[in-house]
């Protein structure tokens, strides 16, 4: 996999949260639930997104949005608008005195706002957990990207607000999979436009050596790589590959590896709590559990053992 489907095949959705709102002006929404990521679309009418410290953006009909967490952040029908609700971690709708929301109600199934037909809806779906692979991804994105309907019409807005209702056996299983693969086209396409600065693990794909070199790695963590081996592989020499690699990409191609073993081996740790650490080991390259312990312990600051039993950084 690459660093971009590591973030839906690592901790990607399952069970995510997924709301549809129905509002009517004015409505304020602060957000503080430090979600690392979070996909808001607008089916219909206006919004604004205004992050702390940041500009505040508008969004129309079929706009796609994408907040990086921890930082707060306001959704609102104009950007004066004094927010109603803040939205905590787990999802806990309060008011901005601390009591319990009242002014917002459930509208059915995984809906609520002021009422069954506002003139403003939006879908929101919110990815809880963040993995080591993921974070290369995060590090790579601004705090608000908007795609504009228009420059980037899609179909899976309009695909995503006809099932987020339904509730069918299956629907939980079929709304993750329709939020994974929205956030996963708005991300490719925006890292494709020419005036966004991509990172350059993304960038080197396009290189038909790199590209390549960087495939085997990440979909073969656990074959004994060397520098040479790599080179054969992609059909140049190993010190042509070796330059060509880190200009690339910014780092070796073993530095590379490394990074993407033991991010691999993180979430390995957590997602697959049964597993040996042994196994683990095996699974991303390194020949016995010492071997990964030490280079994990160099890299993360703890054993492999503390970092899976320790509680993930919110």
């Amino acid at each position: 996999m690459d660093p971009l489907a590591a973030l839906l095949d690592g901790p990607r959705a399952h069970g995510a949260f997924l709301l549809r709102s129905v509002l009517t002006p004015p409505w304020s929404l602060r957000i503080e639930d430090r979600a690392p990521l979070t996909v808001v679309a607008v089916v219909r009418g206006e919004a604004w997104i205004v992050p702390d410290g940041g500009e505040a953006v508008s969004m129309g009909e079929g706009d796609v949005a994408i907040a990086r967490g921890p930082d707060p952040y306001l959704v609102a029908d104009h950007p004066a608008t004094p927010p109603q609700a803040i939205i905590l971690p787990g999802q806990e709708c309060r008011t901005p005195d601390g009591g319990h929301l009242t002014e917002l109600a459930g509208l059915g199934v995984r809906t609520w706002g002021h009422g069954t037909d506002g003139p403003v809806v939006l879908l929101t779906g919110t990815y809880t957990m963040e993995g080591e692979l993921s974070k290369r991804l995060l590090a790579a994105l601004p705090a608000l990207i908007v795609l504009r309907a228009a420059d980037w019409p899609t179909p899976l807005v309009a695909l995503l607000a006809a099932e987020i209702g339904r509730d069918v056996p299956g629907q939980e299983a079929v709304l993750d999979r329709l939020l994974d693969l929205l956030l996963i086209a708005a991300l490719r396409a925006w890292f494709d436009r020419p005036d966004t600065a991509a990172p350059a693990w993304y960038r080197a794909h396009e290189d038909p050596v790199v590209g390549q070199a960087l495939r085997l790695l990440q979909h073969q963590p656990a074959e004994p790589w060397t520098v040479a081996e790599l080179a054969s592989a992609t059909g140049i020499s190993r010190a042509a590959l070796a330059r060509r690699f880190a200009v690339a990409v910014g780092e070796t191609p073993m530095a590379y590896l490394t990074g993407w073993r033991l991010a691999l081996a993180a979430d390995l740790l957590r997602q697959h709590r049964e597993t040996t650490i042994g196994s683990v080991a095996r699974q991303v390259g390194y020949g016995s559990a010492f071997a990964l312990s030490t280079a994990f312990k160099r890299e993360f600051g703890v054993s492999p053992q503390q970092y899976r039993t320790r509680e993930p950084a919110s």
